[in-house]
């Protein structure tokens, strides 16, 4: 027997139920950001594109993880055609081959280890292309020891936006959007238990609603306060 449980599925048998894992996606429209005091800076530029001032080449979005720097990310690559890569992707003898035509790069998750002189070549294209290049980075590039300092100094010199810790109001708007990712209602009572308990911090939201979502579906009840307050403990518990 197949049953609905909060959009999800339940085998039910004898033996008991088992959860379905069903794959769930992320919603990245631009409804769907959410804006508070500690991102408004960084989707003010997004929500600017195209009219970033003259000789801008891009412009790098930090912030913690989960952040929603990738949210602003797909968001402007949208608006720009732009394509998606990772340090990693970088190599000179493919650069070319990879980037094809394109004007607009994200190049997601830049760390200490970005590789130097790729990356160098890749700023130059992007210059040479008059296009931009949006880097996500969990901390400034500017701080960042990297090296040679030619892509030191170039990566150093785009503008720098932060995204900072949520208030309780984004937290509460994050973990609404991340049940609704999962097709899962959540009741405002149990929001506001959840988000007045927990850390305040991008990644412990996502975590939680992970637990509540597994919890839910291993036991097929809905997310109620004791399903709440006892997810709450488990992740207290580690």
């Amino acid at each position: 027997m197949i049953e609905q449980n909060n959009g999800s599925r339940l085998i039910g048998g004898e033996g008991g139920q088992l959860p379905l894992s069903l794959e769930h996606r992320p919603a990245f429209d631009r409804g769907e950001y959410l804006v508070s005091t500690c991102n408004e800076a960084a989707t003010a530029w997004i929500d600017s594109w195209p009219s970033w001032p003259e000789a801008t080449w891009g412009l790098n979005v930090h912030g913690p993880e989960a952040s929603g720097k990738s949210h602003l990310a797909e968001v402007w690559a949208r608006k720009a055609s732009a394509i998606m890569l990772r340090p990693a992707d970088l190599d000179v003898d493919r650069l070319r081959a990879l980037l094809g035509e394109a004007r607009y790069i994200v190049l997601d998750n830049v760390d200490e280890s970005l590789p130097g002189v790729p990356a160098f070549h890749l700023y130059n294209m992007i210059v040479e292309r008059r296009g931009a290049l949006l880097v996500l980075s969990r901390t400034p590039v500017s701080r960042m020891e990297l090296h040679p300092a030619d892509v030191k100094s170039r990566f150093s010199a785009l503008p720098a936006v932060a995204i900072s810790d949520p208030d309780d109001a984004l937290i509460s708007g994050i973990m609404d959007k991340l049940f609704r990712d999962r097709q899962l209602f959540v009741a405002e009572e149990v929001l506001a238990f959840l988000v007045g308990r927990m850390e305040r911090s991008f990644s412990e939201a996502r975590a939680l609603v992970e637990t509540i979502d597994a919890m839910s579906l291993a036991e097929g009840r809905r997310i109620t306060l004791p399903l709440a307050r006892r997810a709450l403990e488990a992740r207290a518990a580690g």
